[in-house]
């Protein structure tokens, strides 16, 4: 039986999965910032829980992101430090990919699309359908719009859609009669039936060559962007409220 630690610090929370001796152990707690200090003692607390060594492992899967940057880099390099330690290759799996996990209903085919918030008035966004038991990317990770997003879903309307921006933009994302599922969150325990399809599939890299994924060139607006969004904001409420 494959033995997988996985984490993911893309988000607010922090995380951590186990899969060893067919069971399962899992951690989440308060992320963001703090995942920089607290993402590696509570990995070890969580392997001698299970009673488990990193020399056990077969291999670390991570959230590569897209996320909050500090979270992304914070994920890759722990993951890196302790495969380069322990001598394990690593799993990088699409964090957006973990939230459609999580929203999964059923082993039946299905058609997820994943729309995270990004802040900046911006969504990450991916489409990934469930067929056989494995996932397929058919829209990869991208930053949008609500508006942007809207389109393409008036061209083809999307069976269900997860993920944070639900709330964040729940008066502007226009998705019929999708199934909606907003509480879809990157749980490590979701990660961990994808890094076992990716390890089955021999997808595992060396550690040197594992990534964030980035799809973001800057990590904060300006002022003068922030005061334009919030004027365009201030005016779709005008016009609403006429």
């Amino acid at each position: 039986m494959t033995t997988l630690l996985a984490f993911d610090t893309a988000t607010e929370r922090m995380s951590i999965a186990l899969a060893a001796g067919g069971a399962v152990h899992a951690h989440e707690a308060v992320g963001g910032a703090q995942a920089s200090s607290t993402l590696i003692p509570a990995i070890f607390a969580l392997l001698r829980q299970a009673d488990v060594s990193l020399a056990q492992l077969d291999a670390i899967a991570f959230g590569r992101g897209p996320g909050a940057f500090t979270g992304l880099r914070t994920a890759c390099s722990v993951a890196q430090g302790l495969a380069l330690g322990a001598g394990k290759p690593v799993l990088p799996v699409d964090t957006l990919l973990v939230v459609a996990e999580s929203a999964r209903d059923g082993t039946h085919a299905q058609r997820i699309w994943v729309a995270n918030d990004a802040r900046m008035d911006e969504v990450y966004a991916a489409h990934y359908a469930f067929d056989a038991g494995r996932w397929t990317t058919l829209v990869a990770p991208l930053l949008t719009t609500p508006q942007a997003l809207n389109a393409r879903w008036a061209a083809e309307a999307p069976q269900a859609v997860a993920g944070t921006a639900l709330l964040a933009f729940a008066d502007r994302l226009q998705c019929g009669a999708a199934r909606r599922v907003p509480e879809a969150a990157p749980h490590a325990q979701a990660m961990l039936p994808i890094a076992q399809s990716l390890w089955d599939a021999g997808a595992a890299v060396d550690a040197a060559l594992a990534l964030p994924l980035y799809v973001r060139d800057k990590v904060a607006q300006t002022t003068a962007e922030r005061e334009a969004v919030r004027a365009a904001k201030d005016q779709l409420l005008a016009e609403a409220a006429r």
